[in-house]
């Protein structure tokens, strides 16, 4: 018998798939990847496969991902999570790769009540409808309070060794890291970024101007975000460390924003038009010293350099522009 756990790097999801490893299950662990992960996801989840000693599986589901989250069925929540629209792609996806790896059922992490927009039981009916996998779904830390899953009413494993933990404590959950000497997963209140109320902003922007792809949330990770216009943005660094990742961020069309003096690196992306270029060197120029900073402007690839004398913009002009 082979199984699918889905790992998340959190807590959660690697006791679920330790519980169906101690029931002789054969366990591949998945792990699928969007920008909007958080940092360090690939490596945490890793070192967890390491300590399950299980073999693990990076799928990239970005693309899919965004065309979901332009205009999720089931809504955001508190700010962009498409919580139940983002399970049901998972699991779809979990679906397929069951087929090509012959496995049989697919294990999560997922606590009932734990979370208010997909951990409540119609949400997890719901989500596992929609995804073409009704009753393949093991849920090893609630299974007792579920019904009961294929897997458990065929005997592929045993339902008294599953569980009933149930809300948002944690306790029962830290005893069993004890037991099972689990080390290296993320925090509890987990890594989505569109959780997060100001990255959500910046997401929104990109999306209601179109503009919305890997490359672009991985350059909104760093620095302060400026919506200079509805098709040009601009990311400042606020101290060497981001001036140095936003240069390496930078990609083909960019516009790489530097003052001579010292100051900040600013990135800048999208139509190019004098105006736009014109208020990008402002708002560099206001995080230097001096009333007037002369900026260097290179179009990437092109290693041409154009020096240009620059105000500081408004206060107010800043604030219209910043997100």
């Amino acid at each position: 018998m082979k199984a699918l756990a889905l790992i998340s790097g959190g807590l959660d999801s690697v006791l679920a798939a330790k519980i169906i490893l101690n029931q002789g299950v054969e366990v591949i662990g998945v792990t699928f990847m969007t920008p909007f992960s958080g940092d360090g996801i690939s490596e945490r989840v890793k070192l967890l496969a390491e300590q399950l000693n299980i073999d693990l599986k990076l799928v990239d589901i970005s693309e899919d991902f965004f065309k979901m989250l332009e205009s999720p069925k089931h809504g955001y929540g508190k700010n962009l999570n498409p919580c139940i629209d983002c399970r049901i792609l998972e699991l779809k996806k979990a679906h397929q790769l069951m087929e090509e790896l012959g496995a049989s059922f697919v294990v999560t992490g997922e606590v009932l009540g734990q979370r208010p927009m997909s951990q409540y039981k119609r949400a997890m009916e719901l989500i596992e409808k929609e995804s073409g996998i009704e009753g393949l779904v093991v849920r090893p830390l609630s299974a007792k309070l579920l019904n009961p899953t294929i897997p458990e009413k065929e005997c592929w494993i045993k339902r008294d060794e599953l569980l009933n933990i149930e809300g948002r404590s944690r306790k029962r959950q830290f005893k069993l890291v004890e037991k099972y000497n689990i080390s290296g997963y993320g925090a509890p209140a987990g890594g989505c970024l569109l959780t997060d109320p100001g990255f959500s902003l910046k997401v929104k922007n990109l999306l209601k101007s179109h503009m919305l792809d890997t490359d672009s949330v991985n350059l909104i990770k760093t620095g302060r975000y400026f919506n200079v216009s509805n098709s040009f943005k601009l990311v400042v660094g606020r101290n060497h460390e981001e001036n140095l990742k936003l240069i390496g961020l930078a990609k083909k069309g960019d516009i790489i924003f530097e003052p001579e003096s010292k100051g900040p690196v600013a990135i800048g992306r999208g139509k190019k038009e004098n105006v736009t270029s014109g208020i990008a060197s402002k708002i560099v120029a206001y995080y230097c010293k001096g009333e007037k900073v002369n900026i260097s402007i290179k179009i990437l690839p092109d290693e041409n350099v154009q020096i240009i004398s620059a105000e500081k913009i408004s206060e107010q002009e800043l604030l219209n522009c910043r997100v």
